[in-house]
């Protein structure tokens, strides 16, 4: 298995090894473009490889003492779980940002661009030059809505968390997405509150993590599989669970902004970006 690198046809560069699947866009003048693209993929080659070197230490909640690790990916992760250590959480929380930040940083060092993200599965580290802006979609089931990122405010990185999505989760959220300085930060914020949106009714299934992922580093925890058919004041009481934890986490100073949605209804955590939605959503 080798880290592989195309360039699509729309211009975009396709970088995939393993697991890690990323969409890279800059824009900018053409040559500065070219070599922001060999930057990355120069330093893609060995990511993923220097990560499963520390998997065993990645895997373990987070606890009084700071997770000692030497990639930069790595450390990236346990500086964004950090925060949220009061509850389980594993710098795993954070790996899809954490990448994303990492090749954002290779991509733009030395180069003149006017913007560029990196897309980690959807969580994106974002860069934008004095002047410019980035129109971000934001989806539950479809494009519910977008958050409009300016060069003027801190948001360089949106994560998306939920039962729905890539990893495991202990809440019933649809999806949560969340707005942040960093790829990381707002990747694990976004596990924090979808886990936080949640309840107990009959028609929630969950089962424990290991039996569906041996290698989950959720381990016993019991995970959600399925949500049936619940009643509005259920649904209602979990989206109030949710907000009250990104709010919780607003006012720490680590998300800017956060949409959350389940069966059709959300919550709107506002920061300082604009976020709007869809009349469906």
């Amino acid at each position: 298995m080798t880290a592989v690198a195309a360039h699509l046809g729309d211009g975009r560069l396709h970088l995939q090894h393993g697991p890690i699947d990323l969409i890279v866009e800059a824009f900018g003048v053409p040559d500065e473009v070219e070599r922001a693209y060999g930057q990355a993929t120069d330093r893609f080659g060995d990511i993923l490889t220097v990560l499963v070197d520390e998997l065993a230490v990645l895997r373990r909640p987070v606890g009084d003492a700071y997770p000692l690790l030497q990639g930069p990916v790595a450390r990236r992760m346990a500086e964004a779980v950090w925060p949220h250590r009061a509850a389980f959480i594993t710098p795993m929380a954070a790996v899809a940002g954490a990448v994303a930040d990492e090749m954002l940083q290779a991509l733009v060092r030395g180069r003149a661009l006017d913007k560029a993200y990196v897309n980690d599965g959807g969580d994106i580290a974002i860069h934008l030059a004095p002047g410019q802006s980035l129109r971000a979609g934001i989806v539950a089931q479809a494009l519910d809505g977008t958050a409009l990122l300016t060069h003027e405010r801190p948001v360089r990185g949106i994560a998306t968390s939920g039962r729905g999505g890539r990893s495991f989760s202990l809440g019933i959220a649809d999806s949560v997405t969340v707005l942040a300085a960093t790829a990381a930060a707002a990747d694990a914020a976004a596990t924090m509150i979808a886990n936080a949106l949640n309840a107990d009714h009959p028609a929630i299934e969950r089962r424990p993590a290991h039996s569906l992922d041996p290698d989950s580093d959720l381990g016993e925890l019991l995970v959600t599989v399925a949500v049936g058919d619940v009643p509005a004041e259920i649904v209602e009481m979990a989206l109030d669970r949710g907000a009250a934890e990104a709010r919780r986490l607003r006012l720490c100073g680590l998300i800017d902004s956060a949409a959350l949605s389940l069966r059709g209804h959300w919550r709107i955590e506002a920061g300082g970006t604009p976020l709007a939605l869809s009349e469906a959503g």
